[in-house]
């Protein structure tokens, strides 16, 4: 079994497949938005006809297939992974006094910052009371600590918005907890429903953890180099919400002293004009990473992460469903532009 060649898979090959299964996971996601308040389940609808990959949920789908889990409860964990991502845009939207989410009016440009930031409440609270229902302690506490994290990420990154000294480190910590920790929750969940050993459970925590860490860097990057059509946001939106993500870093780490002087006071400026005259901010900035190869650098690291991820499943044998984990890691580098 283990030197069973299985043909490289495409990531749409792999969502076509699941497509019937991904359907099932939004009929249990709009269920998590039931309620007689009826303003829950109209913004949940509006959410859901947004559109959205799954990608959570997938994870959590590929992973229990890997381990061999044929029960089922994997669609309703699957949707509660993806309540969690949601309630976590929704409070992220209103943060950053978002207008569109994936080319649509964004709910609280809708229904307001008190309505989202209450219903973001909402599928928290009742997504992980029905993960309660479960009955599974270890579950639990993978959901818990997801959600911990999150919430802990987006102070550590509210925190260290506009301040060009943040570290690396600090940097890995808040795309760990805003990203990484809930797709590892998400295949760590796969292999808790099998039943697999401890050390399969963490290899799915880790592979998750690493792979979420490479999609979230890949996205920042793009902040500064997609076509805006393609990004589905605002060029340059993370310089203008003072956002210090790993080329601004990158580049405050090898430039001169007297760039980095500048680097810094665009960084401030970007955030005190409100966006105003960001255009010109933004070509200064892209023209220094051209110049130290920022960018390159940055999806070097992310490819890095990519293949440590792919590591972390060496202990499962070969098969369909662990090829589909592997290109699932690496669709993280496929939306480079």
């Amino acid at each position: 079994m283990n030197n069973l060649v299985i043909q490289k898979l495409d990531v749409k090959d792999i969502f076509d497949s699941y497509a019937e299964r991904l359907e099932e996971v939004d009929k249990e996601l709009l269920a998590i938005f039931k309620s007689n308040v009826f303003l829950i389940p109209m913004i949940g609808r509006h959410i859901l006809d947004s559109g959205g990959k799954r990608i959570r949920p997938l994870f959590l789908l590929l992973s229990a297939d890997l381990c061999g889990y044929k029960g089922a409860s994997q669609a309703l964990l699957a949707a509660i992974i993806e309540a969690i991502h949601t309630a976590s845009l929704l409070h992220d939207d209103v943060i950053d006094g978002a207008e569109t989410r994936r080319g649509r009016p964004a709910a609280n440009a809708l229904w307001g910052n008190q309505i989202v930031i209450l219903v973001g409440d909402f599928l928290y609270s009742n997504a992980l009371k029905l993960a309660v229902n479960q009955k599974n302690q270890k579950i639990m506490e993978a959901l818990s600590e997801a959600t911990t994290r999150m919430t802990e990420g987006e102070i550590l990154q509210l925190n260290k918005t506009g301040d060009p000294d943040i570290t690396k480190e600090e940097y890995f910590e808040i795309i760990a907890a805003k990203t990484g920790v809930l797709i590892s929750s998400a295949c760590k969940i796969g292999g808790i429903l099998a039943g697999v050993a401890e050390d399969r459970q963490k290899a799915l925590a880790d592979f998750g953890m690493k792979t979420g860490m490479a999609f979230q860097m890949a996205d920042d990057v793009l902040d500064y180099v997609a076509k805006q059509d393609e990004l589905g946001k605002k060029l340059g939106k993370d310089l203008g919400e003072g956002k210090i993500t790993m080329p601004l870093i990158y580049l405050l780490e090898t430039a001169t002293y007297t760039e980095r002087e500048e680097v810094k006071g665009i960084i401030k400026r970007s955030q005190d004009s409100e966006g105003k005259g960001l255009g010109l901010a933004l070509k200064r900035i892209l023209d220094l990473f051209s110049k130290y190869k920022a960018i390159k650098e940055s999806l070097k690291i992310a490819r890095k992460l990519v293949e440590e991820a792919k590591s972390e499943l060496d202990v499962f044998p070969a098969s369909r469903e662990k090829e589909a984990l592997l290109s699932m890691a690496g669709y993280a580098m496929q939306r480079e532009k």
